[in-house]
C-alpha cells in the first residue's frame, strides 16, 4: 500500500529509535511533496538537536530517508492541487500549509501518514496515524 507521508512523520526518521525508519525498511511506497525536504532543511536545527545529531549523522540521514521516500516534486501533482482546495477550506485553515500533501493524496490515490490529528477533520482523505499504520502493515 502507498502513503503520503507529512513533514512531521519524516522529522521521525532521525530519531535513534524511529519507528518510522523500521518502516521505512518494510514499506518502499513512501511518497511525499519535494517541498517536504526544504521544511527538513528549514528545520535542521532543530532536528539535530532533538535527535542529538551531529551534521555529517544529519546529512548522512536525510540522504538515507531519500532513498527510503519517493520526493514528487509539485508539477507531477499541480493539478490535483485545485482539488485539495476545497478539502480544506476555510473551517480547515489551520491545514491549509499541508495542501501539498493532499494533493498528492488526490494525486496519486492514496491515504496520508501523519499524526497531526486535525488532518483528520476532513472526510475526503483518509488519513492514518502511526499506530494506524502499525496496524494495517502488520508490523
Amino acid at each position: 500500500m502507498r502513503f503520503v507521508v507529512d513533514s512531521n512523520v519524516l522529522f521521525t526518521f532521525f530519531w535513534k529509535k524511529s519507528v518510522f525508519r523500521e518502516i521505512c525498511e518494510k514499506q518502499q511506497k513512501l511518497l511525499s511533496p519535494e517541498y517536504a525536504l526544504e521544511e527538513i532543511n528549514k528545520h535542521s536545527k532543530e532536528i539535530m538537536k532533538k535527535a542529538n545529531l551531529s551534521k555529517q549523522e544529519f546529512k548522512k540521514l536525510k540522504a538515507e530517508l531519500a532513498m527510503k521516500v519517493i520526493f514528487i516534486p509539485q508539477k507531477e501533482y499541480a493539478r490535483s492541487l485545485k482539488k485539495a482546495r476545497p478539502i480544506l477550506s476555510e473551517e480547515h485553515e489551520k491545514i491549509m500549509k499541508d495542501i501539498d500533501f493532499f494533493a498528492l493524496a488526490i494525486g496519486f490515490n492514496c491515504p496520508i501518514w501523519s499524526n497531526d490529528k486535525l488532518l483528520k477533520n476532513q472526510k475526503e482523505i483518509p488519513v492514518f496515524d502511526t499506530r494506524d499504520i502499525i496496524k494495517i502493515i502488520e508490523f
